[in-house]
């Protein structure tokens, strides 16, 4: 049975050219490995790198994609499975439905969102997938500046921390999707 690999990242390249070449070795990496890329179905920013890498190297795609986002995030069509939801809401659980693990590439607003919902699933014991930050640059330190601040002040466990794993690119990205899919 082929695993699965959830992908959050941004429908932007981001200013650094470090964010894009990390999108594309993922991308290269899911498909070395047999792993299928599920994500949010965007042919645009890191979401696009990571989608036509894969399918570069031969790899197996699953897109997700609201109906009011099909123009605006220029729906990746040519996918292995393409699938048209009608929210944002429905786009994120059956993206992570059908996913063993969640990696999370630099990205914005819709990332975080991304993120904290299968953080808080996590918290709340509807899952114990593994969700990997991949750090590119120190990226995400401010995030894990925010959850230890968020534990410090009483408003989480010290568990919410083990929930998420942080790699600083993606060869250790591999390893740990190795170790734990």
């Amino acid at each position: 049975m082929i695993k699965s690999v959830c992908v959050y990242c941004g429908s932007r390249d981001g200013n650094k050219n470090s964010y894009a070449a990390a999108a594309e070795a993922t991308g290269h990496m899911l498909a070395r490995n047999n792993w299928r890329l599920v994500y949010g179905a965007g042919d645009v920013g890191l979401m696009g790198r990571v989608a036509n890498a894969v399918q570069a190297k031969g790899g197996a795609t699953f897109g997700v994609i609201p109906t009011h986002l099909l123009d605006w995030e220029v729906g990746k069509r040519d996918l292995d499975s393409f699938v048209v939801t009608e929210t944002m809401h429905e786009r994120k659980k059956v993206m992570f439905m059908n996913a063993d693990a969640v990696v999370v590439l630099p990205g914005g607003a819709g990332s975080l969102d991304e993120f904290f919902e299968a953080l808080t699933w996590r918290q709340l014991g509807l899952h114990a997938k593994p969700i990997i930050l991949l750090n590119i640059d120190g990226f995400w330190d401010p995030l894990k500046n925010l959850l230890d601040h968020v534990v410090r002040s009483g408003f989480a466990g010290d568990d919410i921390l083990s929930f998420v794993t942080t790699v600083p690119d993606v060869v250790a990205l591999e390893a740990k999707l190795t170790e734990v899919l």
